[in-house]
């Protein structure tokens, strides 16, 4: 049985709602800036630029505990925390401090002067990753031992597994 409080990693992605008003070279800059600011509570330590893959990474912050991106995968343009340290705690409290890592990550590029008026996330779609096949495979044990803990957290979504056993375990949680 899959113990909740063992799962670590936890990744979340908030998505863009209009992916063709922004040019993602406008990332690098901003990235750079949050290093040399310690904008984020993560030590961060540089940027790459992955543009060139399609369906791809795009523009990837590296942290010693987390990463940021402005992440393409699967044609879906958003904001990607992924964390990559351990915490301590509960699946609960690490899910609401990627969660609010996040949504302040997305609060901070909409602000940022060459995304402003023009880059907007849906929070109201939120996909959820462990990052951990190990630990959280993409299987029903996982889902049936996670999914009241997720219900729980996004109430009022509808929260669904995504994917296949050979991917991350991943879940959306939808508004209403």
């Amino acid at each position: 049985m899959i113990d909740p409080n063992q799962v670590q990693h936890i990744n979340i992605k908030i998505f863009v709602e209009n992916p063709v008003a922004i040019d993602l070279a406008d990332a690098i800059p901003v990235f750079h800036n949050w290093i040399k600011n310690s904008v984020c509570d993560e030590m961060l330590v540089d940027v790459a630029d992955y543009r060139h893959v399609p369906a791809g990474p795009g523009v990837l912050l590296i942290g010693h505990q987390a990463n940021y991106s402005l992440d393409h995968r699967e044609g879906r343009l958003g904001l990607l925390y992924n964390r990559k340290d351990a915490l301590p705690g509960t699946f609960r409290d690490r899910l609401n401090q990627a969660f609010g890592a996040a949504l302040r990550a997305t609060e901070l590029l909409e602000d940022e002067p060459p995304f402003r008026g023009k880059l907007k996330f849906n929070r109201a779609l939120t996909e959820v990753f462990v990052n951990d096949r190990l630990l959280a495979p993409n299987t029903d044990e996982t889902w049936q031992a996670l999914k009241p803990e997720i219900q729980e957290y996004f109430p009022g979504c509808v929260v669904e597994r995504l994917g296949e056993p050979r991917d991350l375990f991943r879940v959306s949680a939808t508004t209403r």
